[in-house]
Protein backbone atom coordinates (compact mmCIF):
# COMPACT_ATOMS: atom_id res chain seq x y z
CA UNK A 1 0.00 0.00 0.00
CA UNK A 2 2.79 2.44 0.65
CA UNK A 3 4.07 3.78 -2.49
CA UNK A 4 6.15 6.23 -1.10
CA UNK A 5 9.96 5.30 -0.79
CA UNK A 6 11.68 5.64 2.53
CA UNK A 7 14.16 8.11 1.42
CA UNK A 8 17.01 5.50 1.32
CA UNK A 9 18.27 3.96 -1.63
CA UNK A 10 19.68 0.15 -1.67
CA UNK A 11 23.30 -0.46 -1.86
CA UNK A 12 22.76 -2.57 -4.78
CA UNK A 13 23.33 -1.39 -7.93
CA UNK A 14 19.69 -1.67 -10.28
CA UNK A 15 20.53 -3.93 -12.77
CA UNK A 16 21.96 -6.28 -10.39
CA UNK A 17 25.62 -7.47 -10.24
CA UNK A 18 28.07 -6.79 -12.99
CA UNK A 19 30.23 -9.44 -12.08
CA UNK A 20 29.79 -12.47 -14.53
CA UNK A 21 32.13 -15.90 -13.93
CA UNK A 22 33.94 -16.95 -11.39
CA UNK A 23 36.74 -15.02 -9.33
CA UNK A 24 39.40 -16.95 -11.17
CA UNK A 25 39.01 -13.84 -14.15
CA UNK A 26 39.83 -11.56 -11.90
CA UNK A 27 43.37 -12.44 -10.77
CA UNK A 28 44.23 -12.53 -14.64
CA UNK A 29 42.94 -8.67 -14.82
CA UNK A 30 45.60 -7.62 -12.13
CA UNK A 31 48.46 -9.13 -14.18
CA UNK A 32 47.02 -7.88 -17.63
CA UNK A 33 47.35 -4.35 -15.83
CA UNK A 34 50.88 -4.83 -14.53
CA UNK A 35 52.33 -5.47 -18.10
CA UNK A 36 49.34 -3.02 -19.96
CA UNK A 37 51.43 -0.15 -20.97
CA UNK A 38 50.19 3.74 -20.49
CA UNK A 39 48.82 6.27 -22.32
CA UNK A 40 52.19 8.34 -22.48
CA UNK A 41 53.92 4.91 -23.49
CA UNK A 42 52.00 4.11 -26.12
CA UNK A 43 52.11 7.53 -27.64
CA UNK A 44 56.19 7.28 -26.90
CA UNK A 45 56.23 4.13 -28.48
CA UNK A 46 54.42 5.31 -31.52
CA UNK A 47 56.10 8.70 -32.31
CA UNK A 48 59.93 6.49 -31.64
CA UNK A 49 61.94 4.02 -30.14
CA UNK A 50 60.77 5.36 -26.64
CA UNK A 51 64.02 5.44 -25.01
CA UNK A 52 65.34 8.70 -25.32
CA UNK A 53 61.81 10.80 -24.80
CA UNK A 54 60.57 8.21 -21.82
CA UNK A 55 62.90 9.15 -19.56
CA UNK A 56 61.85 13.03 -20.24
CA UNK A 57 58.12 12.64 -19.86
CA UNK A 58 58.86 10.93 -15.99
CA UNK A 59 60.84 13.55 -15.27
CA UNK A 60 58.74 16.33 -15.44
CA UNK A 61 56.13 14.78 -13.36
CA UNK A 62 54.53 16.67 -10.01
CA UNK A 63 54.47 20.21 -11.07
CA UNK A 64 58.66 19.40 -11.87
CA UNK A 65 60.25 21.97 -14.55
CA UNK A 66 62.01 19.84 -17.02
CA UNK A 67 65.49 20.61 -16.68
CA UNK A 68 66.71 22.64 -20.11
CA UNK A 69 70.18 24.53 -20.85
CA UNK A 70 70.68 27.92 -19.14
CA UNK A 71 70.24 30.61 -21.71
CA UNK A 72 72.40 33.43 -21.72
CA UNK A 73 70.91 36.75 -21.40
CA UNK A 74 71.70 39.05 -24.88
CA UNK A 75 74.09 41.26 -23.98
CA UNK A 76 73.05 45.02 -25.60
CA UNK A 77 75.64 47.50 -26.06
CA UNK A 78 75.65 51.06 -23.77
CA UNK A 79 74.35 53.53 -26.51
CA UNK A 80 72.45 55.32 -23.75
CA UNK A 81 72.73 56.03 -19.99
CA UNK A 82 69.43 54.03 -19.64
CA UNK A 83 70.54 50.05 -18.02
CA UNK A 84 68.25 47.31 -17.87
CA UNK A 85 69.12 44.84 -14.62
CA UNK A 86 67.67 41.17 -14.80
CA UNK A 87 67.40 38.38 -12.42
CA UNK A 88 66.63 40.74 -9.87
CA UNK A 89 65.40 39.39 -6.31
CA UNK A 90 61.65 40.08 -5.94
CA UNK A 91 62.35 41.84 -2.81
CA UNK A 92 64.33 44.57 -4.72
CA UNK A 93 63.18 48.10 -4.04
CA UNK A 94 64.10 51.25 -5.92
CA UNK A 95 65.64 52.51 -3.14
CA UNK A 96 67.86 49.24 -3.36
CA UNK A 97 69.00 50.06 -6.80
CA UNK A 98 69.40 53.54 -6.25
CA UNK A 99 72.04 52.25 -3.32
CA UNK A 100 73.34 50.04 -5.67
CA UNK A 101 74.02 51.53 -8.54
CA UNK A 102 74.84 55.01 -6.84
CA UNK A 103 78.77 53.43 -5.60
CA UNK A 104 79.00 53.15 -9.64
CA UNK A 105 78.12 56.96 -10.73
CA UNK A 106 75.01 59.77 -10.32
CA UNK A 107 71.92 57.65 -10.75
CA UNK A 108 69.15 59.88 -12.20
CA UNK A 109 66.22 57.18 -11.91
CA UNK A 110 65.52 53.40 -11.04
CA UNK A 111 62.15 51.44 -11.44
CA UNK A 112 61.62 48.13 -10.87
CA UNK A 113 59.19 46.99 -13.26
CA UNK A 114 55.80 45.43 -11.51
CA UNK A 115 52.61 43.71 -12.19
CA UNK A 116 49.54 45.80 -12.45
CA UNK A 117 47.46 43.78 -10.32
CA UNK A 118 49.30 42.84 -7.62
CA UNK A 119 52.20 45.35 -7.43
CA UNK A 120 54.40 42.38 -7.41
CA UNK A 121 58.50 42.99 -9.15
CA UNK A 122 58.50 41.22 -12.30
CA UNK A 123 62.25 40.67 -11.76
CA UNK A 124 63.51 43.33 -13.84
CA UNK A 125 64.12 46.85 -13.55
CA UNK A 126 65.84 50.26 -14.89
CA UNK A 127 68.32 52.29 -14.05
CA UNK A 128 68.76 55.47 -15.46
CA UNK A 129 72.13 57.10 -15.05
CA UNK A 130 73.70 60.24 -15.68
CA UNK A 131 76.14 60.06 -18.60
CA UNK A 132 76.72 56.98 -21.19
CA UNK A 133 80.29 56.64 -19.61
CA UNK A 134 78.77 56.21 -15.93
CA UNK A 135 76.47 53.43 -17.61
CA UNK A 136 79.47 51.72 -19.44
CA UNK A 137 80.96 51.54 -15.80
CA UNK A 138 77.97 50.24 -14.09
CA UNK A 139 77.70 47.50 -16.33
CA UNK A 140 81.23 46.59 -15.96
CA UNK A 141 81.28 46.75 -12.05
CA UNK A 142 77.72 45.41 -11.83
CA UNK A 143 77.28 42.71 -14.23
CA UNK A 144 77.16 38.72 -12.60
CA UNK A 145 77.25 40.78 -9.90
CA UNK A 146 75.64 39.06 -6.59
CA UNK A 147 72.83 40.95 -5.02
CA UNK A 148 70.16 40.01 -2.61
CA UNK A 149 71.30 36.55 -3.06
CA UNK A 150 70.90 36.49 -6.80
CA UNK A 151 73.33 37.19 -9.58
CA UNK A 152 72.31 40.59 -11.47
CA UNK A 153 71.86 40.71 -15.73
CA UNK A 154 73.58 44.80 -16.27
CA UNK A 155 73.49 45.54 -19.52
CA UNK A 156 72.14 48.61 -22.14
CA UNK A 157 68.36 48.93 -22.47
CA UNK A 158 66.82 48.32 -26.01
CA UNK A 159 65.68 51.79 -27.29
CA UNK A 160 62.39 52.18 -28.59
CA UNK A 161 64.18 51.56 -31.77
CA UNK A 162 65.56 48.65 -31.52
CA UNK A 163 62.25 47.35 -30.38
CA UNK A 164 60.31 48.38 -33.39
CA UNK A 165 63.38 46.36 -35.58
CA UNK A 166 62.93 42.87 -34.23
Amino acid sequence: MNSYSSGRRSRRPRGGSRRRGNGRSRHRQGEAKTQKKTFWQRVVAFFGNGQSTKQTATGARNGAQPSRPARKPERIEVTSPRLYVGNLSFDATESDLFELFNGVGHVQNAEVVSYRHNQRSKGFAFVQMQTIEEAKRAVQELHDKEFLGRRLVVSGAKSSEHQMRS
